[in-house]
Parts: structure tokens; C-alpha cells; sequence
């Protein structure tokens, strides 16, 4: 039996122990493991998800009811309507029967285990680096769709650029979703970090949990290729700290029209230093250990990898990778400082949409992980926020695809109409602005002065219009 396949039979039979010695175990948070975080018995969630109203907790303040008990927790502006809108239009947030893949660590099981069948025709790119690295680009083209929908009538075909987990798992969601943009009319392409899915690790070299330098190379290539279409980007689980910071660095250069985050992970290093519970814990350890088993002769000049691979935690196995090096050793505190995906969160000037569940097993409590201040003060961030769907799980009901693919899918939608309605009225100021200065050319200086101030102030409010 190979490697790795005795190695995913080990995590198998982990989380079957998982669910029988639930009652038993103890989180790091001081609960049990899937053990509801929000206060209330289940009749009274149930009475909850019937009116409308999501998780009762400290983001009751400032949030929106949604259908199906989630609820959206944003800054108050005219995106946020448009996007309130769209979710309350969407069907995907409708709720249906409980299934039996309703609970949040079956939910997570079958995201990271299950393969997606049939899969998605890919188109590898090796993408050579400044430091002569290597990236992967998979692009989806198959299979083809009858009846293939456009993104947006008469526009480019948006491309989606798809972020997956930072252990570099492909995983059952981040296809199936690629599987349904492209029949809604994107370009799916799929990044893959240095030594993840088979991508060769030429340098000895890794990528750091949030740095983005890679991310950003890439996207100056996918400019190359397609540059008059849109850019949309998503991430899976801690893939999220990639994106952010990416976003976060670039600001208004970025080149991108929306983001979204599946299970975004927001606090990294407390999470890594409280502790996934063990099942996780180890098995994303082990996931890890197999990847970079083959490079481990070519990572002894930089690493130390006896000390690698007698990691016990993930905390410890990023510290020897990326902190113990033998070149140029740091701290804990200065890895954080330079990796931390919202150290430059105020200067995203990109709508994010993240989706969270109140039950997820990896990333613990929303009012213990999740940062209520970003969404409550910054404009571009929102937060939809669901009773159940595990980690990055939010299924349904097989043959329908995971209801958080297609919530993102219309809400990239929707931003792309609010923002063509923005730029039609700014042309239609513009026009008028023409047309009015044109017929008064005659009048007194006064007059025009005053005149032209006020078209000004029309053709450039909209550009803060919607962060208002």
C-alpha cells in the first residue's frame, strides 16, 4: 500500500474515533468538539432559523436577517444594500430538509475527504518566479457545459482565481465550485503554492503563511493573458490568510472586482497557538509531513528536518519551517508581524464577502475567532454568518452543489452590476456636465464657477458612494 494512502487511512479511522468518543472530548476552547457555541437549547435555534434570524451572539448588533437562520454583518453603505439584496434573492439560502450530512464534522469530513466525481478537465501552467520558483496554474476547460451561461450579457468572461488551503489539499469544494463557475460562464483557474499538488520545489525555498509575493506574480500573469476581464478571487479555509494579505498589500492596485472567503481563517496565530482538536490537529500534521517528505534532502541546507518532521503541532511544524532555519532564523512575534493576513486589512479597497458557520470544528467559536470590529467599521468586508456547514463543508443534498458556491457566485453578480451602474451614472454626468457647460458658456463667470463646482461634486460622488 502506498504512503499515502495508509496515511489517509489513518486519519479515516482518527475521525471515526472522533465520532464515537465525542462526548468525551475537549476542544482547546473549553468545550466539546461540534459542540454549539451560541447559547440556547435546539428548539430555540429552530424557532430562530424559522424567523429569520441567525446566531445570537455579539454580532446581534448591526446585523441583517437572512433566509435559511444566517444573518449578514457589515457596515451600513449602498454596497451592502445591493449585496443584502442579492442574499435575500438567493435561493441557495432557502432552507430545505436536514440531511444526514448536516452535522458540522461530517460537513468537514466530506470536504476534505470525499473526491468529486466526475472531475474537472485541467490545464496545467508552471509559472517561473523572480527567485526562479515555481507556481502552478490549473485552469479548468472541461468538461464543456450546454447551455454555458455568461457571467454578465455583453461583458468579458470573468476569471475566478481559486485559493485553496494552505496545506495544499485539493480538495472536493474547491472543484465543485471551479466545476460550477465554469458553467456559469468564468474562467476557473486553481493557484497552487511551491511543492503543493504536485507543483516541483526547484529552490529551497517555501511559501510563509501570509505572503502573498507569489499570489502577486500570478496575477500579473493572468493579467497578461486575459487583460480587459475581471478578476475575482477565492479562498478556502486558511488559504484566506494568502488572499488577504494580498489584497491588503496591493490596496486599490490590486486588480480585482470581488473576494470572497470560505472559512476564512482571521486570527491565525492564536489559532495556531491554541490548538486545532486532535483529530484535525494531526491529521492536517500528517497531510503535511507526507507533502514535504520528498523534498526533505533538498530542504537540509535551510532546514532542520529532523526537527520538522518530530513536530507534534502544527505551531511547531511552522516554527521549524519557517522560523529555526539555519540561514536566517527569526522570532515567533517577527513571523507574525510580517505573515499576519491583517496587518494591512485597512488599505483592502476590495469587496470581501466571507462565509462562517457557528458550528465549524477547525476554527472554533465565531465570537472567539472572528475579528467583529473589521466588519462593523471596515466598508469593503461583510461577514454571513451560518447556523450550520462545518469547515468549508455547507453542502446539500446531492446532486445540488455546496449552497456557499453559489451565494458567492451571486454576489460576484452583484457587485459587477452595481459597479456597471456606478460607472453608467458617472457617464451620464459626465454627458450632462458637457451638455449644461456647453449652453452656458455666455453667462457670467459667477455663474459658470458655481455651475461647474456643482457638476463636480456629481460625477465624483459615486466613487465613494458605496462605502459610505
Amino acid at each position: 500500500m502506498p504512503l499515502w494512502s495508509a496515511a489517509l487511512a489513518l486519519f479515516l479511522a482518527m475521525l471515526a474515533l472522533l465520532c464515537l468518543l465525542r462526548p468525551r472530548l475537549r476542544s482547546p476552547w473549553g468545550r466539546t468538539v461540534g459542540e454549539r457555541t451560541l447559547l440556547g437549547a435546539q428548539d430555540r435555534d429552530d424557532e430562530e432559523e424559522a424567523d429569520g434570524g441567525g446566531p445570537k451572539d455579539q454580532f446581534s448588533d448591526g446585523r441583517e436577517p437572512l433566509p435559511g437562520g444566517c444573518s449578514l454583518v457589515c457596515k451600513p453603505s449602498a454596497l451592502a444594500q445591493c449585496l443584502l439584496r442579492a442574499l435575500r434573492r438567493s435561493a441557495a439560502l432557502e432552507p430545505g430538509p436536514r440531511s444526514w450530512l448536516s452535522g458540522p464534522h461530517l460537513q468537514t469530513l466530506c470536504h476534505f475527504v470525499l473526491p468529486v466525481a466526475p472531475g474537472p478537465e485541467l490545464a496545467r501552467e508552471y509559472l517561473q518566479l523572480a527567485d526562479d520558483g515555481l507556481v502552478a496554474l490549473d485552469w479548468v476547460v472541461g468538461p464543456c457545459v450546454r447551455g454555458r451561461r455568461i457571467t454578465s450579457a455583453g461583458a468579458l468572461p470573468a476569471v475566478l482565481l481559486v485559493i485553496p488551503n494552505a496545506w495544499g489539499r485539493l480538495t472536493r469544494n474547491v472543484l465543485g465550485l471551479c466545476l460550477l463557475a465554469l458553467e456559469r460562464g468564468y474562467y476557473p483557474v486553481i493557484f497552487h503554492r511551491r511543492g503543493h499538488h504536485g507543483c516541483p520545489l526547484v529552490s529551497p525555498r517555501l511559501q510563509p503563511f501570509g505572503d502573498p509575493s507569489d499570489l502577486k506574480e500570478a496575477v500579473t500573469y493572468i493579467r497578461f493573458r486575459h487583460p480587459a476581464a475581471p478578476l475575482f478571487l477565492v479562498s478556502e479555509g486558511s488559504g484566506s490568510a494568502l488572499l488577504l494579505s494580498y489584497l491588503g498589500e496591493c490596496g486599490s492596485s490590486s486588480y480585482v472586482t470581488g473576494a470572497a472567503c470560505i472559512s476564512p481563517v482571521l486570527r491565525c496565530r492564536e489559532w495556531f497557538e491554541a490548538g486545532l482538536p486532535w483529530p484535525y490537529e494531526r491529521g492536517f500534521l500528517l497531510h503535511q509531513k507526507i507533502a514535504l517528505s520528498r523534498y526533505a534532502t533538498a530542504l537540509e541546507d535551510t532546514v532542520d528536518t529532523s526537527r520538522l518532521f518530530r513536530s507534534r503541532s502544527l505551531r511547531e511544524f511552522e516554527e521549524a519551517l519557517f522560523c529555526h532555519t539555519k540561514s536566517f532564523p527569526i522570532s515567533w512575534d517577527t513571523y507574525w508581524d510580517r505573515n499576519d493576513p491583517l496587518r494591512d486589512v485597512d488599505e483592502a479597497a476590495v469587496p470581501v464577502l466571507c462565509i462562517c458557520s457557528a458550528d465549524d470544528p477547525v476554527c472554533g467559536p465565531p465570537d472567539h475567532t472572528l475579528t467583529t470590529e473589521l466588519f462593523h467599521s471596515n466598508p469593503y468586508f461583510f461577514l454571513l454568518l451560518s447556523r450550520h456547514g462545518g469547515h468549508c463543508g455547507f453542502l446539500r443534498q446531492e446532486p445540488l452543489p455546496a449552497w456557499s458556491h453559489e451565494v458567492i457566485l451571486e454576489s460576484f453578480r452583484a457587485l459587477t452590476e452595481f459597479f456597471r451602474t456606478e460607472e453608467r451614472m458617472k457617464g451620464l454626468s459626465r454627458r450632462r456636465a458637457s451638455f449644461l457647460g456647453g449652453r452656458r458658456r455666455g453667462g457670467a463667470l459667477q455663474r459658470r464657477e458655481a455651475s461647474s463646482s456643482s457638476n463636480l461634486e456629481e460625477i465624483f460622488s459615486w466613487k465613494r458612494s458605496y462605502t459610505r
